[in-house]
């Protein structure tokens, strides 16, 4: 059964803007949801990590993001004092102009991952290390839609690092558990190929890139809420990540979930906050139980 998202499921004033907030129901249901996520990867043997929600610019344009991702890329400048006097805040528009700002020398990632690559740059890692994060991203979008589509919201990651094999493992095993996740939650996903230019367009990576999928996503209607992405040695030939065993550099994987888009499709499915709520708790206890099965309705 689909219904309509309630009401109050990121529907107030911020919400035309990406910026919706959540109340009391939707806070525990979105805390569920990354306890669950969380347990995932340090039951497979994850750290939990805490990264910063600023990166610097120059580190995320060493991973060619701005020319990967310039539709979504988002910057922080700090106020120029003696610029702004010349340039006063535009009340009208509701901003600054660009006069007012000092170069913008931060910037505010798309993806909870690329702060895990930075933070391991130039280190030499064992070849099954784990790492789960929950971030604040950022997205430049065309337009904006409740708990769909945002300019800011949180994703949880499990992010595996070292041998090729090691990366290649994680998302399948986490592709199953997604889909046993899905059939208990009585959530039907399709999942589909979907593409993310990692790799210079121009590269050999990138005609592999196409012949063989890098990015697989979960969706719920036409909405992604979940996605397993394999980077191959990108990220550890760009950040000097190398493995203790043979001193080559890493392969990177990761996992994903939209923490907001999880809330719209939940409400969406089960009606409301607590009938939501209660197929989450319900859902765990059966996967806890073994009672899932590792098939559901994924096609």
């Amino acid at each position: 059964m689909t219904v309509t998202t309630p009401a109050h499921a990121g529907e107030n004033v911020g919400s035309t803007r990406g910026l919706p907030s959540l109340g009391p129901e939707g806070t525990r249901l979105l805390r569920l949801l990354d306890d669950t996520f969380e347990s995932w990867g340090v039951t497979a043997g994850a750290r939990p990590m805490t990264m910063p929600p600023l990166l610097p610019a120059a580190d995320l344009a060493k991973l060619d993001y701005y020319d990967n991702f310039p539709h979504q890329a988002v910057l922080a400048a700090p106020l120029d004092l003696e610029g702004r006097l010349g340039a006063p805040f535009d009340g009208e528009r509701g901003e600054w102009p660009t006069a007012a700002l000092e170069p913008a020398g931060l910037g505010l990632p798309s993806a909870s991952c690329y702060a895990v690559y930075l933070d391991h740059q130039g280190t030499a890692v064992a070849d099954d290390t784990l790492v789960t994060i929950c971030s604040w991203c950022f997205r430049k979008e065309t337009h904006y839609e409740g708990m769909r589509r945002q300019l800011g919201f949180r994703m949880r990651e499990i992010v595996a690092i070292g041998a090729r094999e090691h990366a290649e493992t994680h998302l399948a095993d986490f592709t199953t558990r997604i889909q046993s996740f899905a059939a208990a939650l009585d959530l039907p996903l399709r999942r589909e190929a979907a593409c993310d230019p990692f790799f210079d367009k121009g590269g050999s990576k990138a005609v592999l890139q196409r012949l063989t999928p890098v990015k697989y996503e979960f969706l719920y209607e036409d909405l992604a809420i979940a996605s397993v992405n394999t980077h191959r040695n990108f990220f550890g030939d760009r950040c000097d990540i190398t493995l203790e065993s043979t001193g080559g550099p890493a392969f990177t994987s990761c996992v994903a979930f939209g923490l907001e888009r999880w809330l719209s499709a939940l409400t969406r499915r089960h009606g409301d906050w607590q009938a939501a709520t209660e197929a989450v708790l319900d859902a765990n206890a059966r996967m806890r139980a073994g009672a899932s099965g590792a098939a559901g309705p994924v096609i």
